[in-house]
């Protein structure tokens, strides 16, 4: 068996859970960095990695992913931020990719998103574009591809995916370019999850779990790691985290000889 390790973690910019106050909590990204290194993860999957600043500036190099990169010794790392916008809010931002064995063949890619109306703070504001990021690697001598993204929330926005359904079919036609054993991870922002997993079945993906929530602000299964028939699931976990208004998903995967 070569089975490998995929950790996913929406790390909310390192902003720990306050059940009272959780738009306010305090950020401690030593101690989401000790989540990350806790699990010994061959590849990690992150979104939320920096906290967007206003006006939509973007530091360069991003400071927590540099932080993260500095405690991870001897992986290898991929990040980038979305389309610099100064309409972006003050939330997560940014995707990272860490893997044990070198990445190559580097990747992004804008989602944009639809131009839906919504109220923050009394203002009318229109949704920033969103990313799919990739990578391959080549782990026991097996070649793979690895895909990270965070889609916008729709039900945060009194809409619906199932009416804006864009940025899923630009996430498709990426998985259904790769002919090598793929993964794609992230936080997918979909409340109604079974019509997601179903979606991504019918193009040969298979996702982790379906029944356990991820998120703590509601009851919704949020987080994925979608596999294609390539792999196999060995076992898989869902972990609960105070680092985070997520909780993380680790998935033990093997290559289908």
């Amino acid at each position: 068996m070569a089975t490998f390790k995929v950790l996913q973690f929406n790390m909310q910019f390192g902003q720990i859970w306050d059940e009272d106050d959780p738009d306010n909590a305090p950020i401690d990204l030593k101690q989401a960095i000790a989540e990350i290194l806790h699990h010994d993860a061959d590849i990690v999957l992150l979104q939320e990695v920096e906290q967007a600043q206003p006006g939509g500036e973007q530091i360069v190099p991003p400071p927590n992913y540099t932080r993260i990169s500095q405690a991870l010794t001897g992986y290898h790392g991929h990040f980038a931020y979305p389309k610099a916008d100064p309409r972006e809010l003050p939330f997560g931002i940014g995707l990272a990719i860490f893997s044990k064995t070198p990445l190559y063949d580097l990747f992004r890619l804008e989602l944009p998103s639809p131009p839906v109306k919504f109220e923050f703070n009394g203002e009318s504001k229109t949704p920033t574009d969103r990313l799919l990021i990739g990578a391959k690697t080549t782990i026991a001598g097996r070649e793979m591809q690895i895909f990270n993204t965070h889609l916008l929330a729709f039900f945060m926005l009194n809409s619906s995916c199932e009416t804006h359904t864009e940025q899923r079919k630009l996430v498709i036609e990426q998985l259904n370019k790769s002919r090598i054993p793929t993964i794609l991870g992230g936080d997918f922002n979909v409340s109604k999850h079974l019509e997601l997993v179903e979606q991504f079945a019918q193009e040969g993906y298979r996702t982790a779990q379906t029944k356990e929530i991820t998120w703590r602000r509601r009851p919704y299964v949020l987080d994925h790691i979608f596999f294609d028939r390539q792999l196999k699931l060995v076992g898989h976990a869902v972990v609960p985290t105070q680092s985070s208004d997520h909780h993380l998903l680790v998935a033990d995967l093997d290559f289908v000889q």
